[in-house]
This record gives structure tokens, C-alpha cells and sequence, in this order.
């Protein structure tokens, strides 16, 4: 039962083919067997944990109607606090933190009835897409030991991946739900900015009530289904909005193939793809197409220029992640840039020292180029594009990320490479569904993004369905046996 999904485990403790105790001890089992060469789950709270389960089961057992996920187990990204839980985010200064609340997504997976066990692993603040920290180590993929589980919300996708959680909540502001998906061959969803209450999330500091720009939170799964239930428990007004706002996101514009409409950018000569990823996406095309999509392989916003979004993407970033450095060294950033000097550093340095007239103007960038995708997204319904350009990175710690190399079908590219094509829609705001699409000729799962409108983040959804049954989904890492 480790291998369910969410919605097949919600269903079997609901009709009492399963109990709510027995799924959570399968998993905490699995846990204690599999977990200790992963390095994925870093903190339980299984005695708890076991009570809300045997609570529920009480409730299942009297006939109570109970939330869409009642019983369900699931882990949260470490990032999240969860009342009565340490959370660190990573952090050495942090590593003896007890939250005294649950954070907003945390909550309303609660509310629906999950049984949240433990918290899985992460980067120092979530701010590397690899997953290793001084307080609980590295995680290692389930595909590959030697290989890393991708980031910020690599625990997140190990966790599903190998069997140890079917519904996981990750977060993203440079991509942090899609590259660990891709990088573990599981499914993730990046909504729409603003839509997800992400209160509760370290960084910034416990406390903080800001919603960092470009930063969401979002469901990860092994299906798309699940992902698409986990969004409907995240989405609403926040608790500044709750008096007078409501949501009520468009339905998917397609439910089938037929009609749908769909832009493909496989590569680009600005961040060139492994050859083996950019065939798997238009392998995919090419079955939508078979299925009845029209498809386009050049579709592109216009004035579309990679390079200068690519910029304004890095100069967003490093301002919505600028809290990281003290004054001073923030001015000894400026002083340099000055001089003429390439910023060096880990995710967010670019960007990091711009006063605020110069975030004024990549913000009006950034929203020149929204609605150049609103236009774009009038004549298409969906974009097929990768996550990264290779697949899952050998662990590299080494200092300065921005320093760091990848190898892309032998050419070596920069480690920030990695990041491009999610950063490209993540600042727009649009919604991304991350979806596996095949095992490459190296054994590591490959993936895609499904881009939509704003706001449209039911036709992601419904696309990236497409894709999965195209494909097969999301399969179980050979060291776990067949499905």
C-alpha cells in the first residue's frame, strides 16, 4: 500500500477496506527500511501521529463524513511548520525550533484529514536545488545513491519516489516543486502565484507574514490527480482576504486531446537541452498530436527573447531573496558590481544588491512579458517545455553556486542552467505542472513542464493528465522492484 496514491488510500480507509492505523504503519515501516540510505524523511512524529490515526478510524468506524483525505499519511517539506514539530529549514540556527502553530498549507491538509508523520529534507533555506544541510546531511535519490534528489523540496520528491509518502506540499520560487520532481521522476505542481496561503514557511524568520514575490507552495504526488486534489486544499484567499474575496479557478479548457492547442519549446540555443530530454518532449507532442492536439514546435511569444527574461528572472529573484544578507554585505555586493565585478555566490546573489528603482524596472519587465504570455496564451492553450536541461546532478557541495558546472550530453553548462526554463514562468506567475515522461538511456527518470495561463491552473492539470497517460506516469526506482 505504499505505492497507492492518496486519493486510492483516502478511499479504501473510507469504505474501512484499509484503517487509517494500518496505512500509516505500512509507511512508518517503510521509513525505517528504506529511509536510512536516502536520508529523505529527517523528523517524525509517529506517536502522535498514530493517534489522530486511531481517532479517525473511530470516526470511520461511527459513519462520520470526514475530509477528502482522512486517514491519508504524508510527510511536509521541512520548510513548514507543524504545531509541536521542529522545523529548521535547514538551518544550524534553527535546528532546535518547535513551531507552536501549523503552517497555513500544513492546516488545511490537516483539516482535510491527513496524518502528517514527519518532515523531509532540504537545502540551507531552501536555497540550492540539491538537498543537503549541516543539521540532517544529504538525501540521496532513490534512482541513484550518488546521485542528489534535486531542490529545495528534494526530501519532498525522495519521499514519493521511493515509497515513504503518496502526497507531499513542496515550495517554489526558482523552481523548488519542479526540479525535484523531475529529478525523481514524480509529479509536482507549481499554481499560480498568490493563489496558495504559504504563512508558516521558513525563510523568512518563524512569524513572518510576507509572501515573498514569485514564491509558492504546492502540492507534489505520484499522480496527477492527487496534485490536482492537493491544489483544491491549498487554493483560496489568504486570511487578509478571506472576508471578501473567494476563488473560483477557470475549468480546464481541454479535458481530452482533441482541440487541444499546444506550443512546444523542447530547447532553446540560449540553455540547450540534453538531446535525449528535448526527443522525450516531442516524442510527447508527437503522441498529443497523434491523439488530436494542434501542436507547434516554434510558437512563441512575441518578441520572445530568453536572454533578457532570463535577466529579469535573476534580478526578481535575488530582490525577493535579499533578507538572506546582512547590510554590509549587501553594499560590498554593490561596491563590486560597480567595479565591474560578476556576482559570486549561492541562489539569489544575482540581483541581491539592486536599490529599488532597479526593482522597479525588471518588475515592469516582468509584466510586460505577462501579458505578452496572456497574448500568447489567446492562440494556445498550453506550452510543453523542459525543467532542466539534464537529468538528475551527481552531489556536488562544492562552495559558490554560481561557480558550479553541469555536464549536458557532454558540454559542461553553468549549475544555474538548472533553473532558466522554471524561472522563465515561475516570475511570469504562471502555473506548471512537472510531470515524468520516460527513464533516460542512463537509467534517471526524465520530466516536463505543462505551462498555462494564469489563473488556469486546471488546464496545466488537465494537460499534464495527458502527458501521464501518454507516458505511464510516474514508475517505482528499480531498488524497490516493479509495480
Amino acid at each position: 500500500m505504499t505505492w497507492w496514491s492518496a486519493t486510492t488510500l483516502a478511499a479504501a480507509i473510507k469504505s474501512r477496506e484499509l484503517s487509517a492505523t494500518e496505512a500509516l504503519e505500512a509507511h512508518l515501516t517503510a521509513v525505517d527500511q528504506r529511509n536510512g540510505e536516502l536520508n529523505v524523511v529527517v523528523t517524525l512524529d509517529a506517536e502522535r501521529a498514530l493517534a489522530e490515526a486511531k481517532e479517525i478510524d473511530r470516526a470511520v468506524a461511527s459513519g462520520q463524513n470526514l475530509g477528502p483525505l482522512a486517514g491519508v499519511p504524508m510527510t511536509v517539506k521541512d520548510s513548514l511548520m507543524r504545531d509541536g514539530v521542529r522545523t529548521t529549514s535547514g538551518a544550524p540556527d534553527l535546528a532546535d525550533f518547535v513551531a507552536d502553530a501549523d503552517a497555513v498549507p500544513v492546516a488545511a491538509m490537516r483539516a482535510a484529514g491527513a496524518v502528517v508523520f514527519g518532515k523531509t529534507n532540504l537545502p540551507l533555506y531552501a536555497g540550492d536545488v540539491q538537498s543537503y544541510n549541516e543539521v540532517f546531511g544529504t538525501s540521496n535519490n532513490p534512482w541513484d545513491l550518488e546521485r542528489s534528489v534535486g531542490g529545495s523540496s528534494g526530501g519532498s520528491a525522495g519521499a514519493l519516489a521511493a515509497g515513504l509518502s503518496p502526497l507531499e506540499i513542496g515550495s517554489d520560487i526558482a523552481g523548488s516543486i519542479r526540479n525535484p520532481a523531475a529529478m525523481c521522476g514524480v509529479v509536482g505542481h507549481k499554481p499560480s502565484y498568490g493563489i496558495c496561503s504559504a504563512r508558516g514557511q521558513i525563510p523568512g524568520p518563524p512569524g513572518t507574514l510576507t509572501q515573498a514575490d514569485i514564491a509558492v507552495v504546492g502540492p507534489m504526488a505520484r499522480t496527477v490527480e492527487d496534485c490536482r486534489l492537493g491544489l483544491d486544499l491549498l487554493a483560496g484567499p489568504d486570511e487578509w482576504h478571506a472576508d471578501a474575496w473567494s476563488l473560483n479557478l477557470p475549468p480546464a479548457r481541454r479535458e481530452s486531446p482533441a482541440g487541444l492547442r499546444v506550443a512546444v519549446m523542447a530547447s532553446d540555443p540560449y540553455c540547450p537541452v540534453d538531446p535525449e530530454i528535448e526527443a522525450a518532449i516531442n516524442t510527447v507532442a508527437n503522441g498529443l498530436e497523434a491523439a488530436g492536439a494542434v501542436v507547434d514546435y516554434e510558437a512563441r511569444p512575441e518578441r520572445f527573447d530568453f536572454a533578457k527574461a532570463d535577466a529579469t528572472f535573476w534580478a526578481l529573484l535575488g530582490a525577493a531573496m535579499a533578507g538572506g544578507w546582512s547590510v554590509a554585505e549587501i553594499e560590498a555586493m554593490a561596491e563590486a558590481e560597480a567595479q565591474g565585478e560578476r556576482p559570486v555566490g549561492d541562489l539569489g546573489v544575482v540581483g541581491a544588491s539592486a536599490r529599488h528603482r532597479g526593482w522597479l524596472t525588471a518588475n515592469e519587465r516582468r509584466l510586460q512579458m505577462r501579458k505578452r504570455w496572456r497574448d500568447f496564451f489567446q492562440q494556445w492553450d498550453v506550452l510543453l517545455a523542459p525543467i532542466s536541461p539534464t537529468v538528475a546532478i551527481p552531489h556536488d557541495h562544492s562552495p559558490n553556486q554560481t561557480e558550479r558546472l553541469i555536464d549536458v550530453a557532454g558540454e559542461q553548462r553553468p549549475y544555474n542552467d538548472q533553473m532558466r526554463y522554471m524561472g522563465l514562468f515561475g516570475m511570469a506567475y504562471l502555473p506548471a505542472t512537472a510531470v515524468p515522461i520516460g527513464i533516460h538511456s542512463n537509467g534517471l527518470p526524465m520530466a516536463l513542464q505543462v505551462v498555462a495561463p494564469y489563473l488556469e491552473d486546471h488546464t496545466a492539470l488537465a494537460a499534464a493528465s495527458m502527458v501521464e497517460e501518454i507516458t505511464g506516469g510516474t514508475q517505482r526506482p528499480p531498488r524497490y522492484g516493479t509495480a
